[in-house]
C-alpha cells in the first residue's frame, strides 16, 4: 500500500475544499510545482494532482501547472479533473502523466473508458465519489442514484488499472477514512483500490493497512498534510516501497528541456 500526497489545484494555486465545495477553498500554496517537488523529496512514491476547475468545466484549465510539474519532478503522477474525451487522454499521456483519472465519462461513456484502457493499459484509473454511497459527477455538484458498490461493479471488466474511492462527505475534514464503505467496496471488485477522502492521523494508515489484504493499493492524504496532522514521511514509514511506482519513464520533452 502507497501513500499517495494530493495536490489539488484551483485557479493556479494548491488549494484543498471541505467536502468537494469550490465556494470553501483554503489556499496552502501560491506554488504547486514547489509543493510537488517537496512531497518528492519527502519520499512520495506517486503524486495525486486534480484540476479542480477543470472539474467543474469540463475540460482541462490548469494544463502549464501541470506541465511545470511534471518537468519538475522523476515520480510519476496520476490526474484527474475534467477529463472527458478521447483527446484530452492521448495529451495528457503524451506529457508524461503516468496515470489518468476518469470520473464522470466513466459513468456517461463506459465505451470511452474501453477505448481508453486499450490504448493504454495500466493508465486509466476510474474515480468513484459517492456521497451517503451514491455516485456524484461534474466535480461533485450532482449526486446520482446510483450506488458506489454498483458503479464499480458495472466498470471493473473494461480494463481499469484502479478505482479512486472518495467519500465526500469525508474529504477535507481530517475526521476518518470511511473504512467500512472503502473495504466493501474493495471486496466487491478485483480491481485494486485507492482509499481518499478524511485522512487525518498516523492511526488512519494504520487502521487502512488492516484492510489492505481485500485489495487497497494505496491511499491518497490531502489536508492532512497541509494541516499537518500527519507527516508524509511517517505514514511513508509503515508502508513497504513500491517499485511500480519509483519512477517515471520521462518523455524526451520532459525536465531540462
Amino acid at each position: 500500500m502507497i501513500i499517495i500526497p494530493a495536490i489539488d489545484i484551483k485557479d493556479g494555486k494548491c488549494v484543498r475544499l471541505l467536502q468537494g465545495n469550490m465556494d470553501k477553498a483554503t489556499v496552502f500554496s501560491d506554488d504547486p510545482v514547489a509543493v510537488a517537488v517537496r512531497w518528492e523529496s519527502k519520499g512520495a512514491e506517486l503524486i495525486h494532482i486534480v484540476d479542480l476547475d477543470g472539474s467543474v468545466e469540463g475540460g482541462p484549465r490548469n494544463r502549464e501547472v501541470i506541465e511545470k510539474i511534471l518537468k519538475s519532478i522523476d515520480i510519476p503522477i496520476q490526474l484527474g479533473g475534467g477529463i472527458r474525451d478521447l483527446a484530452t487522454i492521448d495529451q495528457y499521456i503524451s506529457m508524461g502523466v503516468s496515470r489518468v483519472i476518469l470520473g464522470t465519462v466513466a459513468l456517461e461513456a463506459p465505451d470511452l473508458v474501453i477505448e481508453a484502457c486499450q490504448r493504454y493499459p495500466g493508465k486509466i484509473v476510474v474515480g468513484i465519489d459517492a456521497k451517503d454511497g451514491r455516485v456524484a459527477v461534474r466535480g461533485w455538484t450532482e449526486v446520482t442514484g446510483k450506488k458506489a458498490v454498483d458503479a464499480a461493479r458495472e466498470m471493473e471488466g473494461l480494463g481499469v488499472a484502479a478505482f479512486v474511492f472518495t467519500d465526500i462527505r469525508r474529504d477535507g475534514m481530517q475526521t476518518g477514512l470511511n473504512i467500512e464503505s472503502t473495504e466493501k467496496l474493495a471486496r466487491s471488485v478485483t480491481v485494486p483500490v485507492i482509499a481518499s477522502g478524511g485522512v487525518n492521523t498516523i492511526r488512519d494508515i494504520e487502521e487502512l493497512q488492516e484492510i489492505e489484504e481485500c485489495g487497497i493499493e494505496g491511499v491518497i492524504v490531502g489536508k492532512a498534510l497541509y494541516a499537518k496532522s500527519l507527516r508524509l514521511e511517517d505514514a511513508i514509514g509503515l508502508t513497504v516501497k513500491s517499485p511500480f511506482f519509483s519512477r517515471r519513464e520521462d518523455n524526451p520533452d520532459d525536465k531540462g528541456a
